[in-house]
């Protein structure tokens, strides 16, 4: 891998984990600016849900802004957005500035996901692709471990103000290292901006959002929550309609059907949605089912993380041996299965089997993401590159919130099917098991690719 490719995947990475994490760490720190606003504390996941109601509005339409703008002129702009956004969140005095805040913080991360990967996928050759998307797999993976222990050390012993104020000076040395080391790309684009696109994405995105949101915290009734979700797929379809009759739509699903890209999405998905769902059971099981502080807790569920770090030097030459197609269905395979032991696990179980699970699993589900991350863009024309990082970004948005929502569901239909007020145990057992089962529906899709598929980019030759 050349020292620029390394230097633009390392840059990219830093500004990819700020936005990860925040995303998870501004959870642990919600009781404590309930205190601080006179606010009632449930009504505090409105900071949560407004932040993810943004990205979800403005994601698909990064692709079109890259175009237009150049790809490290919009990325930088987002690392600018995202930092302010923060600033004010820290200065935040009620709770209604605080969401004003959040939904621009989410307008950059809205921007800085998709343009960052397309930053990256424009700058480096396709054989270090690979190599460089190993280094993107590590921020998705870090950010949902680290945040819960992480916000927790600083409202505990600093202030909740300051969990977004580490933002600031990573998003100013993430601004000074774009301009110095990435060049521009792309710009100048003349495509008109397909605005109806965008009311009907974003409607069909908040609803669906909202409703999976809600289905997991069940803070609506079912009727309504069932006509969220029904309005959002009404208005994908919508969407659908209004695609095929224009020229350059805001999202093209026609890229859909180039194999590698339209199979990686829905097999990444579904594994998505299922790893979505760890970040939300396991903490639960260790803190409720076994009785751990949320320090103790986060010490265990970092184990994941030390697994995906320890997995980066590895996938380059794990795809140049086993090829993409062979990787992707054992690789997913040995994943699924560590969700499943997870169901395995009890109070007595010994801590180093319990750490040898999550380090398993992370190093697994590392090398999964990578390779999903990786063959997506394997065949896309590079003219087309903005458009499918708008698409892969919405796709990936939406699979994690299914995740969490599948776990938390499964746990609920479990608890009450066994008449237990409380989760027990086994409820959490049948709920990793379930979110395992989806996860292992996307190993017969990969199965789908070629046995060549993205040899250009892994080296591996076809016998």
């Amino acid at each position: 891998m050349s020292r620029r490719a390394r230097v633009t995947a390392l840059i990219v990475a830093c500004a990819l984990f700020m936005q990860n994490l925040d995303s998870t760490v501004v959870a642990t720190a919600l009781p404590a600016m309930a205190h601080a606003f006179h606010a009632d504390p449930v009504h505090m996941s409105v900071a949560l849900t407004s932040y993810m109601l943004s990205l979800s509005v403005f994601i698909p339409a990064s692709g079109w802004v890259a175009d237009r703008f150049g790809s490290r002129s919009v990325f930088r702009a987002a690392i600018i957005v995202f930092t302010a956004g923060s600033v004010l969140c820290g200065r935040a005095g009620s709770l209604w500035f605080l969401v004003a805040a959040r939904i621009l913080q989410g307008v950059g991360g809205a921007m800085m996901v998709p343009v960052g990967r397309l930053v990256l996928l424009r700058s480096v050759a396709k054989s270090e692709l690979v190599a460089a998307m190993a280094w993107l797999s590590i921020p998705a993976l870090l950010g949902p471990v680290l945040g819960p222990p992480v916000g927790g050390f600083i409202v505990t012993y600093v202030s909740w103000h300051w969990i977004f104020d580490i933002n600031v000076p990573i998003g100013l040395l993430g601004v000074v290292l774009v301009t110095l080391y990435i060049e521009e790309t792309g710009g100048g684009d003349t495509k008109p901006f397909d605005w109806a696109g965008l009311c009907l994405t974003a409607a069909s995105l908040v609803s669906l959002l909202s409703g999976l949101e809600a289905a997991s915290r069940g803070v609506l009734p079912w009727p309504e929550t069932a006509g969220l979700l029904l309005g959002g797929a009404g208005a994908a379809f919508a969407y659908w309609f209004h695609a095929r009759a224009r020229e350059y739509p805001l999202v093209d699903l026609g890229l859909l059907r180039i194999p590698t890209f339209g199979l990686a999405v829905a097999a990444a998905s579904l594994f998505r949605i299922g790893i979505g769902a760890v970040p939300f059971l396991l903490p639960l099981l260790l803190q409720v089912g076994f009785g751990l502080s949320a320090a103790e807790s986060g010490m265990i569920t970092f184990a994941s993380s030390a697994g995906a770090l320890v997995m980066k030097p590895a996938a380059q030459y794990a795809l140049k041996m086993f090829g993409f197609r062979a990787t992707l269905i054992s690789n997913g395979t040995i994943s699924v299965i560590t969700i499943a032991l997870m169901a395995g696990f009890r109070p007595a179980w010994p801590l180093a089997a319990i750490y040898g699970v999550l380090l398993m699993g992370g190093f697994f589900r590392s090398l999964q993401f990578t390779a999903f991350n990786a063959i997506a863009f394997a065949d896309i024309p590079p003219p087309k590159l903005s458009v499918a990082t708008s698409l892969y970004s919405t796709a990936q948005q939406l699979s994690l919130t299914a995740g969490v929502a599948a776990g938390a569901a499964a746990l609920e239909t479990f608890s009450k099917l066994f008449g237990h007020a409380v989760p027990s145990l086994s409820d959490y057992s049948f709920a990793f098991l379930a979110v395992a089962g989806v996860a292992m529906i996307s190993v017969p899709v990969s199965m789908q690719l070629g046995t060549d598929a993205g040899a250009e980019l892994s080296g591996h030759k076809v016998s």
